[in-house]
């Protein structure tokens, strides 16, 4: 397998642990609140997550944090999980996605 490949694949796996975390105030995953605007792989083994939070004073923001480098590194122990905040742009309901919007009420 070459470095592309490798990288598709780790995106890929991550993408779908990342469907796992939830935001404990919203009781919706992060994937689907539309918080990881990136996730990208360094072939010297570090995982990057481009990320937001539905507001910059978000109360949850260190837990969400916690809970996304502990659940990738249960199946990457070898890798660094390098998490970069932004909020440029800044979130909205806009960035929710279809499952998420009827989840959270937001269409019906």
């Amino acid at each position: 397998m070459n470095d592309l490949e490798k990288s598709k694949k780790i995106k890929n796996q991550v993408y779908e642990i990342l469907k796992e975390v939830i935001d404990p105030e919203l009781g919706l995953n992060i994937i689907d609140l539309g918080l990881v605007y990136n996730i990208a792989f360094q072939p010297e083994n570090t995982i990057n997550i481009l990320l937001t939070l539905t507001s910059p004073g978000c109360p949850m923001g260190e837990a969400i944090m916690d809970d996304i480098k502990y659940s990738i590194k249960k199946p990457f122990p070898d890798y660094e999980v390098v998490i970069e905040l932004t909020f440029e742009p800044a979130w909205s309901t806009e960035k929710v996605s279809e499952e998420g919007r009827v989840f959270l009420s937001l269409e019906s």
